[in-house]
């Protein structure tokens, strides 16, 4: 497996697979390296992890998704790891994520070591927890 950051010439797969973002958005955020990917020996996309900045001065990831047959196998937490490691290294000591709380990702995050550091209430959807780490 093999992960690093997304490039120009992955734009159609993140348009085709990823529904949450706009054409635009992942233009700048594949300008930005804000969007990592994970490969299988194949070179086959198997993954993505994909984030932002939330006041601008945090990294936050906004999205992690894996291809269900890859799905608890160590590759999520690899993602994780290497875009933590990545912030530490550009000298971020925080980094934040969220998820909502009927999803199990939550116990994830936690076996991450991410802590519980609030949460939000949308009408008509479940409570979204927010998490944080320091790395």
């Amino acid at each position: 497996m093999e992960i690093g950051y997304a490039n120009e010439a992955d734009a159609q797969f993140i348009l085709d697979n990823d529904k949450h973002i706009s054409k635009q958005l992942v233009e700048t955020k594949l300008k930005e390296k804000e969007i990592l990917l994970a490969r299988n020996q194949d070179r086959k996309i198997i993954g993505w992890l994909r984030f932002n900045y939330f006041w601008d001065n945090t990294p936050f990831m906004n999205m992690l998704y894996l291809d269900k047959a890859c799905r608890r196998r160590g590759i999520g937490k690899k993602l994780v790891s290497f875009w933590e490691n990545d912030m530490r290294i550009k000298g971020y000591r925080l980094v934040m994520t969220s998820t909502l709380s009927d999803e199990q990702s939550q116990h994830f995050y936690r076996k991450l070591g991410y802590k519980d550091s609030g949460s939000l209430l949308f009408n008509d959807e479940p409570l979204e927890i927010i998490f944080t780490k320091h790395i």
